[in-house]
């Protein structure tokens, strides 16, 4: 079943929403659990204290708290499907030198129905940010979330592509073995674009925007801009107030020379899984990228 917006686009009408009132006051839970422990007011101001190279330390923290907001916001938000199993724990995949060179020297459709045993071992592995299986299709995605691409070449993309398709080749018998006898049918990979740029739908690349579709809830997307901007305001908050305090409290020449002039700072860069009938792994499992919704006229 599809709907059709008011820009005339068909898009799948999901069955789960997500409810902004409802996910709230979790959500400001989320962001002052992941703020207060790395960019408090009182962390804030003691980096101004300790000069530029503290600061900047702290400075630098901004983006790897939004990345794990990210990561965190996406799982919570997935709750609201309660086909989904959400895994974030322990998923060191095994990249093995087989399944390396079988990405990277054939067609998809070569290898896309094969499965490998996880304890083939290996000295490389990934690890993605999340690992999602819809209970009902047995479609699991292997997710890995980035704040930006804009500093990432084509060719770091299409090597994280690959280590992904390779490391999705165990996935089948990962989630049986370890995970309560998870049954997959597929399993996709896609890489999360915060910024919502240089994406690439068939080849596995998906703006946030496309959150409805990954977790079939409608209104994925909204929530997560509202968690960013949650981050976003309480962040500059504790800045605005550790510099307002600093500026306030006696300073040396050389300590105001050029510390805290900025007001404000520009970002830069549990669900629990249910025991499932045992019903053994099936074969073959199709590996591939994750695909775009179906829309009327497919």
């Amino acid at each position: 079943m599809t709907i059709t917006t008011d820009g005339g686009v068909s898009v799948p009408a999901y069955t789960h929403t997500a409810e902004l009132a409802v996910l709230l006051p979790a959500l400001e839970w989320l962001v002052g659990d992941i703020v207060s422990g790395a960019l408090s007011r009182d962390i804030f101001g003691r980096a101004l204290d300790g000069g530029m190279a503290q600061l900047s330390t702290v400075l630098r923290a901004v983006p790897a708290a939004e990345g794990k907001l990210l990561e965190r916001g996406i799982a919570l938000i997935a709750g609201c499907n309660p086909d989904l199993v959400v895994l974030t724990q322990n998923l060191r995949l095994p990249v093995t030198k087989a399944a390396s060179e079988l990405v990277e020297m054939n067609d998809p459709g070569l290898y896309r129905s094969l499965s490998l045993d996880v304890d083939s071992g290996g000295r490389k592995t990934y690890t993605p940010d999340l690992l999602i299986l819809n209970r009902k299709t047995e479609v699991a995605h292997l997710v890995d979330v980035k704040r930006s691409l804009g500093s990432y070449e084509l060719s770091r993309i299409a090597d994280l592509k690959n280590r992904m398709l390779a490391a999705a080749l165990v996935v089948p018998d990962l989630l049986y073995k370890e995970h309560r006898r998870l049954r997959v049918g597929e399993v996709r990979v896609v890489i999360l674009n915060a910024e919502n740029q240089r994406a690439d739908i068939e080849g596995g690349v998906w703006p946030l925007s496309h959150l409805d579709h990954l977790l079939e809830v409608a209104g994925a997307a909204k929530v997560m801009a509202e968690i960013r901007g949650l981050f976003e305001r309480e962040v500059e908050s504790n800045w605005s107030s550790a510099v307002a305090r600093w500026r306030a409290e006696p300073q040396s020449a050389d300590d105001r020379g050029g510390i805290a002039k900025a007001t404000s700072i520009n970002r830069t860069d549990t669900v629990c899984p249910r025991p499932a009938a045992d019903k053994g792994v099936q074969s073959p499992v199709p590996i591939g990228f994750a695909r775009p919704p179906r829309t009327a006229s497919a």
